[in-house]
């Protein structure tokens, strides 16, 4: 999981408070209950001292969002009487939740968010098509591409001196239709960077956008029947194929992670390994257990590579007067901080990490900690 999203949340000093909260607009008391569940988490925030003009902030952002259909969260992040950050959540937060501290409290955020795939899919018929492209923050892009072609797009019956003349025009106009469709493709997934392109709807069509796209598109393309263009066309099964088609997508991007870590046996596991290496700016990847009940302090310094285990060894870092944080919204901190990425597994997903903790390595020397002497 790429963490550039949470830049606002570190370009400016805390105390921060964070809130997490069901917004759910599915009930016809639901506006009644998002203000009684808000005012509750409003008071926790006023009894740790958060400031009057953030949590007003806040109280803005809630009660003025857009509400979704069905279950829903949101969480929201704010200091300085601003706020910086505000995330829908796909589903209700397990609980809600407000904090003040000097970091954001962004852990449930990533847990929930889980490992973010950008994609496009293309539906198209041999007319056209209808694209949909989203990228790795959940930014929807869509596009209606319609072919330049429209005569003729069906190929006569058999007979007559004319039929071949017509079915040359008809392959003619596909082609040129589907080099549309695959060029407005193209575009929308370079502008998300994609991680797959799924291209549905008529077999023809989808085999002529396939066959036309870029080299660098090629393994990425995922072609199926499914979905149709015809008004009212149930599009259910494609809907289907395509969440299947991004799960597989991020299962493949954790598998390549933990693979990685494996291989570096027990260099970079457990919490004292990976502060190490985040203070060497040495994590390509960190990969850490989703505990909800964790509640273990690290100590960081006003740079993102000042965190440590012990405030003695900030001091020989030459930071004067180390603050005392949770430990993941530390290690967050340093991650965005040195532009590393971030894997979250359920307690079931997970190897016997130590700690739950690990780091994959951007490299290895003589200081790594774990490293063997052999």
């Amino acid at each position: 999981m790429q963490l550039s999203f949470l830049r606002p949340l570190y370009d400016r000093p805390g105390p921060w408070c964070s809130v997490y909260l069901d917004a759910s607009a599915d009930t016809e008391d639901a506006h009644p209950a998002l203000d009684l569940r808000w005012r509750a988490l409003e008071r926790r925030l006023i009894e740790q001292g958060a400031d009057e003009a953030s949590v007003a902030a806040l109280d803005r952002v809630i009660r003025g969002h857009d509400p979704m259909a069905g279950d829903y969260g949101l969480a929201v992040f704010a200091s300085h009487g601003r706020v910086a950050l505000s995330e829908y959540l796909s589903a209700p937060p397990l609980r809600d939740l407000a904090s003040f501290g000097p970091l954001p409290h962004v852990m449930p955020l990533l847990a929930q968010r889980g490992e973010q795939v950008a994609w496009v899919r293309v539906l198209a018929d041999r007319t056209g098509a209808d694209a949909v492209a989203v990228s790795a923050g959940g930014v929807p892009r869509r596009a209606h591409v319609a072919g330049r072609e429209s005569f003729p797009l069906r190929r006569v019956q058999p007979g007559g001196w004319s039929q071949s003349r017509y079915q040359r025009a008809a392959m003619e106009a596909w082609h040129q239709n589907a080099g549309d469709v695959t060029a407005a493709t193209v575009e929308l997934a370079d502008r998300v960077g994609a991680d797959v392109v799924v291209v549905a709807g008529d077999v023809r069509a989808t085999g002529m956008i396939a066959a036309q796209m870029p080299p660098r598109w090629q393994d990425l393309v995922v072609r199926t029947d499914a979905g149709s263009r015809a008004g009212g066309a149930d599009q259910s099964l494609l809907d289907d194929l395509t969440v299947q088609t991004i799960a597989e997508v991020a299962d493949q991007r954790i598998t390549a992670a933990l693979d990685k870590f494996g291989v570096q046996e027990d260099v970079g596991a457990g919490l004292d390994a990976v502060v190490s290496a985040l203070q060497r700016n040495q994590v390509d990847t960190m990969i850490i257990v989703d505990d909800p009940s964790a509640n273990g302090e690290l100590w960081i310094g006003p740079e993102p590579t000042e965190i440590a285990v012990d405030p003695a060894q900030l001091s020989a870092m030459s930071v004067d007067d180390p603050q005392r944080v949770r430990a993941d919204a530390a290690l967050v901190r340093a991650l965005v901080g040195t532009d590393a990425a971030l894997t979250v597994l359920g307690a079931d997903e997970a190897p016997q990490l130590t700690d739950g903790v690990g780091a994959v390595l951007r490299y290895v020397d003589a200081g790594t900690p774990g490293r063997g002497n052999g």
